[in-house]
This record gives structure tokens, sequence and C-alpha cells, in this order.
């Protein structure tokens, strides 16, 4: 094989290889920029979720917050008709002893 031959396959092989690292170089940055992308998706997707979930707990967490203050209001209504009526029970006692009083204290002035 003449030296013109090697040279001209070797030049061919170099000519092979660096196409060979350019294609493999433009996949691999090909590859990184889809993951990166796939990587943005994924985050954008979790802050989502994220705003999602701590929605639904924020909503939850008003539920309850009306159900226990619903509850509260109804206690406190039960417990003032109670006071209301064990006031209005003592009512005609109380007239009584002030009648009584008095009485004691005009019957004293006289």
């Amino acid at each position: 094989m003449p030296d013109q031959e090697v040279l001209r396959r070797i030049k061919e092989s170099e000519a092979e290889a660096d196409e060979i690292v350019a294609e493999a170089k433009a996949e691999a940055d090909e590859r990184v920029r889809e993951a990166r992308e796939r990587a943005e998706e994924i985050r954008e997707e979790a802050r989502a979720d994220a705003r999602e979930m701590a929605d639904e707990r924020i909503e939850t967490a008003r539920d309850e917050i009306e159900s226990e203050r619903e509850e509260l209001i109804a206690e406190g209504e039960a417990e003032r008709e109670q006071l209301q009526s064990a006031a209005d029970d003592r009512v005609d006692d109380v007239i009584e002893h002030t009648l009584e009083l008095f009485r004691e204290a005009v019957h004293a002035q006289t």
C-alpha cells in the first residue's frame, strides 16, 4: 500500500472520528438541554402541587375554624339562655325580697 493511500485513510479515519465526536457532543448537549427542560417541568409541577396542597390545608383549617366558631357560639347561646332562665326564675324572689326590705325600712321609720 502506497504511503499516499495510508495517509489518505488516516485522514479519512480522523475525519470520521472528528465527526463521531462532534455528533456525540451534539447529542450529549441535546440530552443535557432536554434533561434541564424536564427538570424545570418537574420543579414547576412540584410548585403547583405544593400550592394546591397549601390551598387545601388552608381551606381545611378555615372549615375547622368555622366549625369551632359555630360550636362556641352555640355553647355561648345555650349558656346565655340558662343564665337568662335562672335570672327569670329569681325575679319574683328578688322582687319579694326588695319589697320586704322596703317594708322593714318603712316600718322602722314609723
